[in-house]
């Protein structure tokens, strides 16, 4: 199946100059949905992942589904001021300034093996800034795994030192 026929391109969207990759699309067609999960999980064969981690919002819905089939634990990754117990935070850059993410503190337990989902793969400061706030708690990255990647955007420098796994590639802006 062609998934990237399945991902809706929104030029100028959230800002003028920015092709939006939505992967809404995909996610409503049963077929492209169960297709791209069993991708996923095909990239986790003999990893023993017993924690996967899905960054906020989108990351959510795949993360969750890959955490049951998957027989292990999910961790919800929030913007600030979403989670009520005592938590960890980081702070990491933007394109056009700085945001900060949060985890419970207790999400992670020293020796986890954790599979860190999102649905796409920019510059990779989102998943960066995640996989520091995992191993400051003890957790060890198993795999990054992303619906999307924009190869141009070079993201995966900065995540180098992981097993990095995406599905559809775009290698321009187009």
């Amino acid at each position: 199946m062609d998934l990237k026929s399945q991902i809706r391109n929104v030029k100028d969207f959230p800002k003028q100059g920015i092709m939006f990759r939505d992967i809404t699309t995909l996610l409503k067609n049963p077929e492209a949905f169960n297709y791209t999960l069993s991708l996923l999980l095909d990239f986790t064969k003999d990893k023993k992942i017993n924690k996967v981690v899905g960054i906020e919002s989108r990351g959510f819905i795949l993360g969750s589904v890959l955490a049951y089939k998957l027989n292990c634990g999910f961790v919800p990754v929030r913007k600030p001021g979403k989670l009520p117990a005592e938590k960890v935070s980081i702070a990491y850059s933007l394109e056009y300034g700085e945001d900060r993410l949060e985890m419970h503190k207790d999400a992670i337990a020293p020796g986890d093996k954790v599979l860190v989902h999102d649905d796409l793969l920019a510059t990779g400061g989102t998943m960066n800034a995640v996989c520091q706030l995992i191993e400051q708690l003890g957790g060890e990255i198993v795999q990054v795994s992303f619906i999307v990647e924009l190869s141009f955007l070079n993201g995966r420098e900065k995540l180098k030192k992981y097993d990095v796994r995406s599905i559809v590639d775009y290698e321009n802006e187009e």
